[in-house]
């Protein structure tokens, strides 16, 4: 190899160490000087005085340097990518962990109204038996029948379903359809399974009406939503 070959080599060999140098240097946080490639320049210049039987050794040492320079970036790299993979791993644990603790706090409080509306329905309540059966009865009579016989939370969406339906009159007949009575069953006769005077005592009605309400719609607050969005139960 001819000396000026042989400089030219020693240039890019010690460039390859400054290169090595900038990587380092960025890693720890330096910053590499500008006299820092001069003098190593400087100092490569003088690897033309190699002998010729030892060029091969600066020929492996130069690309030793330049694989070591490549390695230390992929390093950096994997590094770099290892540390995002895991940050969006983290944020998609966190949002599933979040979603799960929306979910079971939503189920626990469903399930907490379910047991509410279950006690109050089984709650000791006055029964259609319960009242002495008249001739005829006001509607402030019927209301106290119903408060006295539909549960206390429940009372207000009963009342305004029949307000809705009968404006509290245990006679109403829907001409057209047939309906009957406070709640208007459709037919009337479906009261029968409250009892046989369906017809005549308002207690009968308001059992079947809660009844009804009770297995069809969870309770009568539940009938009421129901109503709300469709104009009828």
């Amino acid at each position: 190899m001819s000396r000026i070959s042989v400089r030219g080599f020693a240039v890019a060999s010690a460039t390859a160490v400054t290169a090595v140098g900038s990587v380092v240097g960025v890693a720890s946080g330096s910053t590499a000087q500008p006299d820092d490639l001069e003098l190593t320049a400087s100092d490569a210049t003088l690897l033309a005085d190699i002998p010729a039987g030892q060029q091969a050794q600066v020929q492996t040492a130069s690309l030793t340097q330049q694989a070591d320079v490549q390695a230390i970036a992929a390093d950096a790299s994997a590094k770099k990518e290892a540390e995002e993979a895991a940050r969006k791993k983290a944020a998609e644990d966190a949002i599933t962990k979040q979603k799960a603790a929306e979910e079971a706090e939503k189920k626990a409080e469903e399930e907490r109204k379910e047991r509410e509306e279950a006690a109050s329905r089984s709650a000791a309540r006055a029964d259609a038996s319960d009242f002495a059966v008249q001739s005829s009865y006001t509607v402030a009579q019927v209301q106290a029948m119903a408060q006295q016989m539909i549960p206390g939370d429940q009372f207000t969406c009963f009342s305004n379903i029949v307000n809705h339906e009968s404006t509290w009159n245990y006679q109403a007949t829907n001409p057209s359809s047939g309906a009957y009575g406070l709640v208007q069953a459709l037919p009337g006769s479906k009261m029968a399974s409250a009892g046989a005077d369906w017809q005549t005592n308002p207690a009968t009605q308001i059992k079947w009406g809660l009844n009804y309400m009770n297995e069809r719609y969870g309770s009568p607050c539940g009938a009421w939503s129901f109503w709300q969005a469709n104009h009828w139960y």
